[in-house]
């Protein structure tokens, strides 16, 4: 997976109104993306019906810290990991009192970072029915990598509300 589509303006305004039809809030546990998830969700009007916070835990010990990541697995893996991604993601969640928690951890370059290549993400999306993952490699400069993670991640998120049928009764 080289490059992700772009997620415009439209198709976000329509996960917001999509996560408040339903009755749903969303947080983010961010790394890589160093915030820029949550800004553009909150970029939509409307998003404070939704949106109850997110994070930026771009030091690997405050992603244990702040958001509950098993220390050992950090230890074991880094932070650049498949549960990792997992657990930021539960971890915002339980945080924020939110339906559903985002996250992304991974490499954005320009070079080489824990072992593995400029472009190499995990986004991850905890939901009250499970919890989904995503293992990407992107290409492109650092800002490329940040925002095709961030459409990743968006993208994650429509796939589970269009599959998963979530909503506030669960």
């Amino acid at each position: 997976m080289g490059t992700v589509s772009v997620m415009g303006d439209e198709q976000v305004a329509t996960l917001i109104a999509d996560l408040a039809r339903r009755g749903l809030s969303i947080a983010t546990a961010e790394s890589l993306t160093g915030g820029g998830l949550v800004a553009r969700l909150v970029d939509v009007p409307g998003a404070s019906h939704v949106v109850r916070g997110g994070v930026c835990t771009y030091a690997v010990d405050t992603k244990a810290s702040v958001l509950g990541v098993s220390e050992s697995r950090l230890a074991l893996t880094g932070p650049v990991d498949e549960q990792v991604a997992r657990q930021m993601a539960a971890g915002a969640r339980s945080l924020f009192g939110a339906s559903i928690g985002l996250s992304t951890t991974g490499v954005a370059g320009p070079g080489p970072a824990d072992g593995f290549p400029a472009g190499t993400v995990h986004i991850a999306c905890a939901h009250p029915a499970g919890v989904e993952h995503r293992l990407l490699h992107l290409e492109g400069d650092r800002a490329q990598v940040r925002a095709g993670a961030i459409d990743a991640a968006l993208a994650l998120l429509r796939d589970v509300l269009d599959f998963s049928g979530v909503s506030a009764r669960d």
